[in-house]
C-alpha cells in the first residue's frame, strides 16, 4: 500500500519530528509534534497504536531516522512521508 492509499483507507497517525518553532511556522492539519530528539521516549506508545502512523519534517531526513530508528526496536507500520510539502501535497491529492 503506498501512502496515498494509507491516507485515503486508514486514517494514520501524522508525526511531525520538526522541532516546535518549525511546527509553529507551519504543519499539516491534525499533526502532533514529537520532535526527533524525544522519539526514544514514546516507544511504548507508538508500539501499543493500533493504527499506522506517518512520520515527516522539513525534508525527510529527520522523518527516515525516526522509522529507521523505530522499524530496528521492532516498531510496525511506520512510514516515511517526506518533507513537509511532500505531506501537503499528499494529503490533497488524496481527498
Amino acid at each position: 500500500m503506498n501512502l496515498q492509499q494509507l491516507i485515503q483507507q486508514s486514517e494514520p497517525i501524522i508525526i511531525d519530528v520538526r522541532e516546535p518553532f518549525e511546527f509553529e511556522m507551519g504543519h499539516v492539519d491534525g499533526a502532533r509534534n514529537i520532535p526527533l530528539g524525544h522519539i526514544p521516549g514514546h516507544i511504548d506508545e507508538f508500539r501499543s497504536l493500533e493504527k499506522s502512523i506517518i512520520f515527516y519534517c522539513r525534508s525527510g531526513m529527520r522523518s527516515g531516522q525516526a522509522v529507521a530508528f523505530l522499524g530496528g526496536l521492532g516498531v510496525h507500520d511506520i512510514y516515511n512521508g517526506g518533507g513537509l510539502d511532500d505531506m501537503i501535497h499528499l494529503i490533497k491529492t488524496s481527498a
